[in-house]
């Protein structure tokens, strides 16, 4: 796996986990990791041709959504709800293993570079 194809199963994930997130409660709120996952999708191009502007707009976004996930996760896990928890804890390990991808490929360029 590389960074694009991370971008690509995240946002895919992101969108997939807000639907179902939605259709379980019913709260509109569940689409926003949908949007974020639409940004992803989006920008997977600009990952996938190393366009370093694209890889830092989507290293934040990833980081955002991480932090937002994670309080989201402690709120499924203090209401017993354990569908939501499943789902939230996929989101949250896809965006985890997108990010790892995203710091190794910077990593890589830096190498390259030298």
């Amino acid at each position: 796996m590389n960074a694009h194809k991370a971008t690509l199963l995240n946002g895919v994930v992101l969108i997939l986990m807000g639907v179902w997130g939605y259709f379980a409660s019913g709260s509109f709120t569940a689409f926003i990791p949908g949007v974020f996952g639409l940004a992803f999708l989006l920008m997977a191009p600009g990952v996938k041709t190393e366009n370093k502007v694209v890889a830092h707009v989507v290293v934040v976004l990833a980081l955002v959504v991480l932090f937002a996930l994670t309080r989201v996760f402690l709120g499924t896990l203090d209401r017993g709800d354990t569908l939501a928890t499943i789902r939230v804890g996929l989101m949250i390990l896809t965006t985890v293993i997108a990010f790892v991808y995203y710091v190794k490929s910077f990593i890589d360029a830096r190498r390259a570079r030298a």
